[in-house]
């Protein structure tokens, strides 16, 4: 009896062993074996490669799959960055589609909820090496994250006649999109391995990221990728137009092949062979040049997104939207009312005095009131318009924030008005906020954590309520409350609404035949 005891304990012990399955150390990816580190309650892998180099002949196309290795690859600390005017942290280089993932689980088997990160960088910079983006926080409210480069700027956009004819889809541009499509594959395939949900996955991401979550959301080529969305000042309403503006930044196939044309003819370069032997170090890289953004295709982005949307065509699931109080401090709206005045009247024409009576401009200076048009033409209306147009059309719900965490400035300093500018939310969502830094308040500490918890729950159910948290209503038409978050979560109404329905309707002109050809 004894001994059918220590057996019967033997038996258990193994059986619930093999179910454990625990994370070690090492993980089998698509291309081969992994090894990452393990710090205390976190398994952490940076730079796991999720596509081929996209050199060579590879460049300017679609990603391809990842090249297979022998042995053990370490994946330890980050890759390098894509190319790009700036200089990240882990350097650049045109061999760039690398991910990383902090995992908190000790089993395979606990299919946890997945955060996909999405950098900004108005799509000519950024990195997965920013400390900002540092998971571990974050990972440890009990979750798998992801984050996943993607190529910018005239690598990651650059349309040409030649690309097209070369793509078996006749399209050019868009790579970056089609990166982060093949990260979202790769996770798909291989999130379980670290005890991730495949099934459970949302994607996130600020400004650039932002607007690339709001363009997934629209893509057909996304679609069961992804569970849920996060997008920080981001939002891709606005109508095409060859000469682009923030938030009427997008240009048809047709617009950015010629941009493309243009791009060679000043590298002197006679085909799209000989710029692929240029060393992408010599390519002239930035926004300035263009060729820098996403463009509607019509095949990652088959149409304007606000016409998709009207007509119920995109990947309709729960979203969290939101952007931050002074989005226009990050802008440069004029050094004086002036030039303020020339900028709007240059940008929206016959509808710029209207916009100046509802977003007015100082007498000898340009206040929030003024910014607060940029703020909304960028991120404002787009994020407006997608809860609007979900709300109409879809089935999932929409959680609609503000956020306005800032420093109280004396009345009587030149910041006196300043609210929050572009930016500065991610580090809250990261939990990445230094407790020991004097300019860290402790309402600071408290809305970051509050943050993290609304974005965490969000990811586990779809929902950012729980936890003791304020009430956070769905956005509705019949009930458009939306959650400011700052020194104390709170509900309120839509900033400058009035002011917006004068926007909406430049818009909708700028959708009609004669806002297309005033805009050419």
């Amino acid at each position: 009896m004894k001994n059918f005891v220590l057996l019967f304990i033997t038996l258990i012990g193994i059986s619930l062993s093999s179910c454990q399955e625990p994370i070690p150390g090492q993980v089998k990816v698509s291309g081969g074996i992994i090894q990452g580190t393990v710090i205390d309650d976190l398994t952490i892998f940076k730079g796991i490669p999720f596509a081929a180099p996209p050199v060579g002949d590879l460049r300017w196309k679609a990603p391809q799959p990842v090249v297979k290795w022998e042995g053990v690859k370490q994946t330890l600390e980050y890759a390098p960055a894509p190319m790009q005017g700036g200089n990240p942290a882990s350097g650049k280089s045109e061999d760039c589609l690398y991910l990383n993932v902090w995992t908190p689980a000790k089993s395979k088997k606990e299919k946890l909820p997945v955060l996909v990160w999405i950098y900004g960088g108005g799509f000519s910079f950024g990195s997965t090496s920013d400390p900002v983006h540092n998971g571990e926080h974050l990972a440890r409210k009990g979750v798998v994250l992801v984050s996943i480069a993607y190529r910018v700027g005239q690598l990651g956009f650059l349309a040409h006649p030649e690309l097209s004819e070369e793509n078996p889809n006749v399209v050019s541009g868009n790579y970056g999109l089609l990166d982060q499509i093949a990260g979202l594959k790769w996770v798909k395939d291989n999130i379980s391995a670290f005890g991730g949900d495949p099934d459970k996955v949302t994607i996130f991401g600020e400004s650039a990221g932002g607007i690339s979550v709001s363009m997934l959301c629209a893509s057909p080529l996304a679609k069961g990728l992804f569970q849920q969305a996060i997008s920080q000042s981001g939002g891709s309403f606005g109508p095409t137009r060859p000469t682009t503006f923030p938030g009427e930044n997008m240009k048809t196939l047709e617009q950015a092949e010629r941009v493309g044309l243009e791009y060679v003819q000043k590298l002197n370069a006679s085909s799209i062979a000989q710029l692929r032997e240029i060393p992408a170090e010599e390519l002239p890289m930035g926004m300035g040049l263009g060729g820098a953004w996403p463009i509607v295709d019509g095949y990652v982005i088959p149409d304007d997104q606000y016409k998709l949307y009207e007509a119920g065509k995109y990947n309709n699931v729960p979203v969290l939207l939101g952007y931050n109080s002074d989005e226009g401090l990050s802008f440069s709206p004029g050094r004086n009312p002036e030039e303020y005045k020339e900028n709007v009247n240059r940008r929206f024409g016959p509808f710029a005095d209207e916009l100046m009576e509802v977003y007015p401009v100082g007498d000898t200076i340009v206040p929030r009131s003024a910014r607060n048009l940029l703020r909304d033409a960028a991120f404002g209306w787009h994020t407006w318009s997608w809860a609007k147009l979900q709300n109409q059309t879809g089935k999932s719900p929409v959680y609609f924030y503000i956020f306005d965490q800032h420093p109280d400035f004396p009345e009587d300093s030149p910041q006196a008005d300043h609210g929050t500018p572009h930016g500065v939310d991610v580090a809250y969502v990261f939990q990445n906020l230094d407790p020991n830094n004097s300019k860290t308040s402790q309402t600071d500490l408290e809305i970051m954590e509050a943050m993290g918890k609304y974005w965490t729950n969000f990811a586990k159910n779809g929902n950012p309520n729980g936890d003791g948290l304020p009430e956070w209503p769905v956005y509705t038409s019949s009930n458009p409350k939306v959650m400011y978050l700052g020194p104390k979560p709170y509900l309120g109404e839509v900033p400058d609404e009035a002011a917006m329905n004068v926007l909406d309707r430049y818009f909708q002109w700028r959708r009609s035949a004669e806002g297309a050809a005033w805009a050419k």
